[in-house]
Order: structure tokens, then C-alpha cells, then sequence
């Protein structure tokens, strides 16, 4: 099967290069009877012009970048950022674009350069899920004229807007629920102390502590990864220390899962002798023992939001440089 070129259709219509592109794309001004001539010629060959050509005349390849960001990668193990990929995905879809995976660590000599790599694809957009402690060419690609989304990350570039649960209001929530229940001692197992998610939800946490005169301890205040080795291992630590709290929060569902195996390891009963709540309501929630209470973060509205927030920066609409969604207590037997 022969191969034909944008320059072979010219030769045999008899017109120059740009001409036949200029069929393709349905641009410029060209004269009836060319037209029908360049199309001819393309439906006796059966010539599929290439991405590059198609990219190159349009200015646009219809192409999204998709960045896993940090040293510590969520990526698809974690439940509630593959929710938010996958609503991403497919509204970004229907929007008439497609993803392409960022994975190829060697790119550009091994030094990260995700402005070069765009470039090099022309791609339209990026999407950016980050993990703890990103990188710098990551702020490097914010500021560039590249539009760029963020999820969970603070981007500030003229060409950038992020979207985030309100995650002061998470914990606000939690500490709420558990004092209407008359509770006073509660302890916390965030993420990577590092983590600027984390950061929040604790300061929001010690807060709303103090202004219901609830109670906490140092030794109640740990820090896992977001997965349920971290909370089973940092729950054990709570429950080593010299007096017990009467409920925990976990910033994730997955430590918080892990938490409550180390909870009744010690022969300790959830949620009569410790009550604990999650964060994001993975499907796994509703199928433990017990049914695990959580906050809901809206992976849903998260992903659809990003894809039209992504959509209008590249068509050059004016967006809001920060989206927050609201988040919603779920209370299940975990922490009745």
C-alpha cells in the first residue's frame, strides 16, 4: 500500500502544498473547481493527512497533556484520583479532545522540562495531578502561555486556574459532627506533614478544635501517605500513647481504613470504643466492617470542572484562577 504525502496529492492535482492543506482544513479562499480537484485526488488515493500536518495548519492537535507531578506519585493506585481522571477523561472527550500520558522520564537528557515537551507534541493544554513535594518544572509550565489545569496543586499563571475540594471546611465539618455528639478527644492522621492538603486540614483542625473547647495531644497528631499501611501503622502509634482519643480523623478513607484494622487488632471496637471518619468516599467505604464514615470529595464535579476550566483557557475565555468544591459529611456505622 502506498504511502502518499501531502507533496505527492499537490503534484498530481497540479497545485502547490499549501493549496492541498488548505482543502483539508477548509481554510483560506480557494475557487470551486480546486477544490473539487484536490478532493478528487485524495478520494482516487485514499490519502489520510497526518496528525503533524493537520496540527500544523490548525494551530491545534486536539491533544491534552496529562502530568502525574511530585516525587510521590499518587498515579492510578489511589481510588479517589482515578475517579477524577476518569470523569476528566471522558468530559474532556466529549469536548473533542484526547489525553496524552506523560511517562517517558528520559525526555529532553533526563532533566524534566514539561514546557518542552508540550511544544514538542503541541499540545493545547495541560492537566496536572500532583503527588508531594513537585517539582520545579511544574511551576516553570504555570508560568509559561501553555493553559495549564491543577488538581489539588496552586498554580498563579496568567494562562492557569486549579480547582480543590474546601478542605479547611473538611475538617470543619468533622470536628462539628463529633461535637454535636458530645465528644471531646480527637486525634488526626494526615498525609505527608509536607503536603500543603494536609498543612490545611490540620490547621483547619486544631481550630475548630480549640473554638468547640475540644481536646487533642501530640501524640494523637501523626502523618502517614494517604495509603492504609500509613494508617494502620500511625493508628497503632495512637493507640501506644498514654490515654486514648474518642475518635479519629483520617485525611484519607484508605488510612482511615487502615486505622480501624489496627483499632480492632487491639481488641478495641469501632465505633463503640473509637469512632473514625475518612476523607474523599471511595467505593470501598460502603463495604467495609463497619461501613466507613467520610467526607465526600465530589471526584465527579472535580473531573468536569477541570476539563471546562482546561476547554476555556484554551479558547481563550476568562476564568476564575481558583475553584473550590464543597465538600459533604457521609456518617455511616464507623462514627454513629
Amino acid at each position: 500500500m502506498t504511502k502518499w504525502t501531502i507533496r505527492d496529492i499537490a503534484e498530481m492535482a497540479g497545485v502547490s502544498p499549501g493549496t492541498v492543506s488548505k482543502v483539508i482544513n477548509q481554510t483560506g479562499s480557494l475557487s470551486p473547481k480546486t477544490i473539487e480537484k484536490v478532493k478528487k485526488v485524495i478520494d482516487e488515493t485514499g490519502y489520510v493527512p497526518s496528525f503533524s500536518a493537520k496540527a500544523l495548519a490548525t494551530k491545534k492537535s486536539n491533544l491534552i497533556g496529562l502530568i502525574y507531578a511530585g516525587e510521590v506519585h499518587v498515579e492510578f493506585a489511589h481510588p479517589f484520583f482515578n475517579s477524577v481522571i476518569n470523569s476528566f477523561k471522558n468530559t474532556i472527550g466529549q469536548l473533542g479532545y484526547d489525553l496524552l500520558m506523560f511517562s517517558n522520564p528520559s525526555f529532553n537528557n533526563g532533566i524534566e522540562d514539561y514546557v518542552a515537551r508540550c511544544k514538542h507534541y503541541q499540545l493545547d493544554g495541560c492537566l496536572i495531578v500532583t503527588g508531594e513535594r513537585v517539582e520545579g518544572a511544574i511551576y516553570d509550565l504555570d508560568q509559561s502561555d501553555i493553559p495549564t489545569v491543577g488538581i489539588d496543586l496552586k498554580l498563579t499563571g496568567k494562562q492557569s486556574s486549579y480547582i480543590t475540594t474546601d478542605n479547611a471546611k473538611i475538617s470543619n465539618l468533622v470536628v462539628r459532627y463529633f461535637h454535636e455528639l458530645g465528644l471531646k478527644k480527637l486525634a488526626f492522621i494526615g498525609g505527608q506533614e509536607e503536603s500543603l492538603i494536609t498543612a490545611t486540614r490540620k490547621e483547619a483542625f486544631l481550630q475548630s478544635l480549640k473554638l468547640s473547647k475540644m481536646e487533642t495531644s501530640s501524640e494523637w497528631i501523626r502523618f502517614g501517605d494517604y495509603f492504609e499501611e500509613s494508617g494502620y501503622e500511625q493508628m497503632k502509634h495512637i493507640l501506644d500513647s498514654d490515654s486514648l482519643p474518642e475518635a479519629v480523623f483520617a485525611v484519607s478513607d484508605m488510612m482511615a481504613l487502615g486505622a480501624i484494622e489496627a483499632i480492632k487488632e487491639r481488641g478495641l471496637r469501632v465505633p463503640e470504643d473509637i469512632r473514625v471518619i475518612g476523607c474523599d468516599d471511595i467505593d470501598a467505604c460502603r463495604y467495609s466492617e463497619p461501613a466507613l464514615a467520610t467526607v465526600k470529595q465530589d471526584q465527579l464535579e472535580i473531573g468536569e470542572r477541570a476539563a471546562e476550566i482546561l476547554h476555556d483557557l484554551i479558547n481563550g475565555e476568562k476564568v476564575e484562577p481558583c475553584y473550590l468544591v464543597d465538600p459533604e459529611i457521609v456518617i455511616r456505622k464507623s462514627a454513629r
